[in-house]
């Protein structure tokens, strides 16, 4: 009992420094952003909000202009492709209802909308007020109805699904359901579930289960569509129940009060576990004011007190709690609710996708989560032992869209290198890797690309094995090659670790099969060399300024091959020779961000480098490996102001499930992460003082002096205190035991970095990186 007083206690004390109030949760929110705005918890499971209609996708749901459809409890945050979710809706109507299913039930906006962490309101045309609450499995809506003679209704429609008007077979669909209506203590509530399928990840059915219930007295009708998609009615009565395979179906409950309060909870098992959530988060004692209250305690206790600062600037403030914010809400931890298999091991989905978070989220969740990272690599392998695969990507219970690589292979050497473990069976994680490396998947006939899988493992795989390199006989043949090739390396380190030498032999040796994609040959803006496309007699032409559409059927994806030429990140030391040298490699890196690059070629800012696109994320700091600090502080400070800010449309592109959220922590940290290497390039920090908490009582403190807005070059560093001149650092510098870092500041770049470059593995004899990648977990570098 004292343990348990002492443990609120803290978490008390540290939601009392309310952070919170920094964290601006409608960032992102429009011009491709695509950022969720409503309510959640940490990672949680119910993210409820809005869902509006303009006639074409709104990812998150939320759109700034449109008509209101309904509030519904499951979304994602930052994702593209197509939309996901938008099931079990509100949609509170004033007025008689002749057909629920009607266009007429849409409502518009009467002000804007107010968004902050753990609430969210919308002031709706019929002069509605719609307040949101939410905790990890239910949530609450409170509505506020005009006085009028007009009936206050809410609309419950089980068929609703975020539509999506792209025309590329990813809608989603509703295919069936059912519902019920309750009386308990004169009061009604209702139960069901509801079946879809599609959305990005093309997933098969899955199913939600509700149960919903109000603090007012109603009278209620529930209603049949005709068909799956048709708005017209068959049924409408009071009939307390409705099953359905093939039409629509729902119900309308109506209020003799204003003010009504509806506490809905969900579960992928069944109706009654449902019940069981929201008693259980939201019970019938809850106000909204309170369930707001503890949403935004979570985030305080469980996110933003792990990266406090002394510092009152309140631009760098907003910035830093807002990407914390929404690099916090996907991954979904839907542990317990798995309706798939009985397991004891974590469950965790919506993972949007390790092509997008491997760069940059998933080696901070690692620094700041790092319970929740561990159960999500256990996850990961439990996955593979029941599906057979770890895939790119996961959403409703089912692998798809796989843009690239097996890029979870990183995730896991990523950890294992900086020695994760716990529960971990890195047993098991290998031989998921291996699966990947070894066996082509079933094509599962996505439009975006006919020519093998996207639901899982590497469909390039017969090329891969075959040459060395990939045709364009296969779609995204030349940006899948090197991410082949640092897939391959991932599992080298791993099996260096766990002393599997003729393993690590092997994937070393086929990491290099990058360097078969090189095309000697290939010129633009006096550079020559770059990753070309082939075919089996040779190479063919390609111009290196040009991805074509940089989609699904193009030979490069989301970045244009003079982008990805900079990929090999593995590999570094022979990247840099083959571009000419360290002196060659800085002009090529310096021509990247150089503007008024020829009409029809350039980017953001009129430069081939695009931070939008995650291809691009690590170039900034490639200048680390050539020992040009400077310039790397130089690029990546800029991109940083130039194309992030605290406001809706204050993000270079879609979110990408906190992708870019994480990028600029990084950046504001003054590091860089390495992924699948203990290696971490230094930037330039943005606070004078921060201190990063790293659980277990480990703390990693960053400190600046003589630094401004305009004095933000290295003058010099102290790494726990001694004198440091390289441009890199460990794991087992900093991150391990904890650490220090102590940086001065200056208006001018200075070439203090004179010691060894960061370490290129993939460079180095067989013997020698062998034996470094066995000596990577252990500390030693």
């Amino acid at each position: 009992m004292r343990l348990a007083i002492g443990m609120q206690f803290l978490l008390s004390a540290a939601a009392a420094v309310d952070l919170a109030k920094y964290a601006l949760t409608d960032t992102g929110s429009t011009k491709g952003g695509n950022t969720f705005p409503g309510v959640s918890r940490p990672l949680g499971m119910v993210k409820l909000g809005p869902d509006l209609y303009t006639g074409s996708d709104s990812y998150s749901g939320y759109q700034p202009t449109g008509d209101f459809v309904g509030f519904t409890m499951l979304h994602e945050s930052g994702t593209g492709g197509a939309p996901k979710y938008g099931v079990v809706s509100q949609m509170p109507i004033v007025g008689q209802i002749q057909n629920p299913l009607s266009n007429a039930m849409n409502d518009t906006r009467a002000a804007p909308d107010f968004t902050e962490v753990g609430y969210y309101k919308s002031s709706l045309a019929s002069g509605t007020v719609v307040e949101l609450a939410a905790s990890s499995k239910a949530g609450m809506c409170k509505y506020t109805f005009p006085k009028s003679d007009k009936n206050p209704n809410v609309l419950v429609d089980v068929s609703h699904v975020l539509p999506s008007f792209r025309g590329m077979g990813l809608e989603q669909h509703y295919l069936g359901g059912n519902i019920t209506v309750h009386e308990k203590s004169g009061y009604y509530y209702y139960m069901g579930h509801g079946t879809y399928d599609n959305g990005w990840n093309r997933a098969g059915p899955w199913t939600v289960y509700f149960c919903g219930n109000f603090d007012a007295a109603a009278t209620y009708k529930t209603f049949l569509g005709v068909d799956k998609t048709s708005d017209k009615l068959a049924e409408f009565s009071t009939k307390p129940s409705y099953q359905s395979d093939s039409a629509r179906l729902g119900a309308v409950f109506t209020f003799n009060q204003t003010s009504v309060v509806s506490r809905v909870g969900v579960s992928f098992i069944s109706a009654t576990q449902a019940c069981s959530n929201v008693d259980a988060e939201i019970p019938a004692t809850s106000t909204l004011s309170k369930v707001r209250q503890d949403t935004r305690d979570a985030w305080n206790t469980q996110v933003f007190s792990k990266v406090t600062t002394t510092e009152t600037n309140t631009t760098k403030l907003h910035q830093l709690y807002s990407a914390l914010y929404f690099m916090h809400l996907l991954p979904t931890n839907k542990t317990g609710e798995n309706p798939l298999w009985k397991s004891n091991e974590p469950y965790y989905d919506d993972i949007f996708t390790f092509w997008d978070t491997y760069r940059c989220t998933t080696a901070l969740l690692h620094i700041l989560q790092p319970s929740y990272y561990e159960e999500l690599l256990r996850s990961m392998i439990d996955i593979w032992r029941h599906e057979g695969w770890v895939s790119d990507a996961r959403s409703s219970f089912a692998n798809g869209a796989v843009q690239g690589g097996s890029n979870g292979d990183n995730v896991f050497a990523d950890a294992f290198t900086k020695g994760v473990r716990g529960k971990v069976n890195w047993t098991d994680a290998f031989d998921s890797m291996v699966k990947n490396a070894e066996v082509v998947p079933q094509n599962n006939n996505d439009p975006r690309d006919p020519t093998g899988s996207t639901k899982e493992g590497r469909s390039a795989l017969p090329d891969w094995l075959e040459h060395g390199f990939i045709t364009t006989k296969f779609s995204r043949s030349v940006s899948r090659a090197i991410e082949y090739s640092v897939n391959d390396f991932s599992l080298a380190v791993v099996a260096a670790g766990l002393n599997r030498s003729a393993d690590f032999q092997k994937y070393f040796k086929r990491s290099h099969n990058w360097r078969n994609q090189w095309n000697p040959k290939l010129t633009a803006l006096g550079f020559s060399g770059f990753l070309g496309p082939r075919d089996s007699k040779g190479f063919l032409n390609q111009d290196p300024l040009s991805c074509g559409g940089c989609y699904w059927r193009d030979n490069y994806y989301q970045a244009l091959p003079w982008e990805y030429s900079f990929n090999a990140h593995h590999d570094m030391a022979h990247l840099i020779q083959l571009m000419g040298g360290p002196a060659r490699f800085t002009e090529r890196l310096e021509m990247t961000f150089k503007p008024g690059i020829p009409q029809g070629y350039a980017q953001y800012g009129g430069t081939l480098f695009n931070p939008g696109n995650e291809p691009s994320f690590t170039t900034p700091y490639l200048y680390n490996y050539v020992n040009r600090q400077d310039l790397a502080v130089r690029r990546s400070r800029s991109v940083a102001k130039s194309y992030y800010a605290p406001k809706p449309d204050g993000l270079p592109g879609n979110s990408d499930a906190g992708a870019m959220e994480s990028w600029l922590l990084w950046n504001m940290i003054g590091l860089y992460p390495m992924t699948g290497q203990p290696t971490f390039l230094i930037g330039s920090p943005w606070f004078s003082d921060m201190s990063i908490d790293l659980g277990g009582g480990k703390k990693l403190h960053v400190k600046s002096t003589g630094g401004s807005e305009e004095k933000f070059y290295v003058q010099s560093l102290k790494v726990n205190g001694q004198s440091w001149k390289k441009s890199w650092l460990s794991w087992y510098d900093v991150f391990d035991k904890g650490g220090t870092l102590e940086f001065v500041l200056g208006s001018q770049p200075k070439n203090w970095t004179t010691g060894s470059v960061p370490p290129s593995l993939a460079s180095q004899t067989s013997a020698r990186a062998s034996s470094m990648a066995g000596e990577w977990p252990k500390g030693k570098m």
